[in-house]
């Protein structure tokens, strides 16, 4: 698909024979969907599926954001701290139950990865990429 640049100052521009508005709904897109599964796998307690999908979302994020700035930094903070619980794969197998250590690791892992979850949805807002943007030129007045 060929586009072409707009003169007009009001119309929506292109570089590179990309439209910023497509690139934008695309992104857009693929973060709705994966947040779509994030809710499933959390919903469903399949804690493993969850941090994939976050971590999905973050590879979109993160690709604004400098390495080693404040995000960056956080991020990988949060990472550890999940990695240093263990393995977020609990299967179990027939009739067999869950003794309260592993009960109190879950719950832990399950506090992390939705700490996780809040900070790439605040991330993503704060990009403007999210539902809680706010226009600098707003000036609240109606």
């Amino acid at each position: 698909m060929t586009f072409k640049k707009y003169s007009d100052a009001n119309e929506p521009t292109l570089e590179n024979g990309t439209s910023k508005l497509n690139a934008a709904g695309l992104i857009n897109s693929a973060l709705e969907s994966l947040w779509g599964k994030c809710y499933t796998a959390m919903s469903n307690g399949n804690l493993v599926q969850w941090n994939r999908n976050l971590d999905a979302i973050w590879t979109i994020l993160g690709g604004d954001c400098l390495e080693k700035d404040t995000n960056d930094t956080a991020f990988a903070k949060i990472n550890l701290s999940i990695y240093n619980t263990g393995s977020l794969n609990h299967k179990k197998t027939g009739f067999q139950t869950i003794n309260s250590d592993e009960a109190t690791r879950m719950s832990l892992q399950y506090l992390l990865l939705n700490k996780k979850s809040l900070f790439l949805r605040r991330l993503q807002n704060s990009q403007g990429k999210g539902t809680a943007y706010r226009n600098e030129d707003d000036d609240d007045i109606d």
